[in-house]
């Protein structure tokens, strides 16, 4: 009686492992998974070139995480059908998730809605709300990453969207919701904070639900906090500009959500450090999402550094 009971806790166990595993299987954006397990991402923007041989080369980089954009450029539709003839999809994941910007939400609600619609229905897997200032701004955003079904406001017009998730419509519906707000949802935002308004209000912002990762506008808040030199001209406040930043991480850590930082290529810290080392630094101070700010070989460098640091094999698979 003891072995059959025994034998029976066993196969539930190898049942239950079995189905965790096939779980993570069919998780279609493999950007959630590594902010699930609190793992460093890594991401490019795009190519300036939206051809196939682009998407091609792209889809080739098997140690970037996500391709972004900041916004929908000329020429992305086709970028996203040459993204899918290059095998982005594979084993019902995409080896390379989009994201890009839409319009300020609360300067244009009804353009950001439309730019909402418009970019998700191309099959994208998530937004960046830009100069958010208030938590009632992020709150709207998000809902119009959400059908109409789903109690949002975007169209339930999809697109060529589940196409491209190689699911059918009905399974696209099920899928298109926003995580973490929906557990199973597989689109992700991006909140960035780049004025002094958004700062004031960075902790109200953070504690938004269903926000995934929350930026500070580096290289807008570089222009946000001058000086006056003695020639008269103005110049960045190094000083507040990394104050800045550090209001922005701070409400991250406070309110466990991931921060990102755009790693871009000229930026120093006042021991001046560049690019790809400067990658690193930031990784330390708890920064865990990072976009190049470029496509070339010093930004696919500092993704390897950045890989190597954390720990994460120097590929996906």
């Amino acid at each position: 009686m003891k072995s059959r009971l025994l034998f029976g806790i066993v196969v539930v166990s190898l049942l239950a492992g079995l189905s965790v595993a096939q779980g993570k299987r069919q998780r279609l954006n493999p950007m959630i998974d590594l902010l699930e397990q609190k793992k460093p991402v890594f991401g490019l923007y795009m190519p300036r070139e939206m051809t196939a041989d682009a998407a091609k080369m792209a889809v080739g980089k098997r140690n970037i995480d996500y391709i972004f954009s900041g916004g929908a450029p000329q020429g992305f539709p086709e970028f996203v059908k040459g993204l899918s003839a290059a095998g982005v999809l594979q084993n019902n994941r995409l080896s390379h998730p989009i994201m890009l910007k839409i319009h300020k939400i609360a300067e244009d609600p009804a353009r950001a809605l439309t730019e909402t619609s418009e970019q998700l229905n191309l099959g994208t897997n998530g937004q960046m709300f830009v100069e958010v200032e208030s938590a009632k701004e992020v709150q709207q955003g998000l809902s119009m990453m959400r059908l109409k079904s789903k109690g949002g406001q975007r169209p339930d017009n999809v697109g060529s969207a589940p196409a491209y998730w190689g699911m059918t419509e009905q399974q696209y519906r099920q899928k298109a919701d926003v995580w973490p707000l929906n557990p199973e949802g597989e689109l992700v935002n991006w909140t960035i904070i780049e004025t002094k308004e958004g700062l004031k209000n960075a902790r109200a912002i953070a504690a938004v639900k269903g926000i995934g990762v929350l930026w500070p506008g580096a290289g807008t808040l570089g222009g946000v906090f001058t000086v006056t030199k003695t020639d008269g001209t103005r110049a960045n406040d190094p000083v507040a500009w990394e104050a800045a930043i550090q209001t922005v991480l701070a409400a991250c850590k406070e309110f466990n959500v991931a921060c990102g930082y755009p790693a871009g290529a000229q930026e120093k810290t006042a021991d001046g450090l560049t690019n790809p080392g400067y990658i690193e630094f930031r990784m330390k101070q708890g920064f865990t999402v990072f976009v190049m700010q470029s496509f070339d070989e010093n930004a696919f460098k500092a993704v390897e550094i950045g890989r190597r640091a954390s720990g994460r094999p120097a590929t996906n698979n």
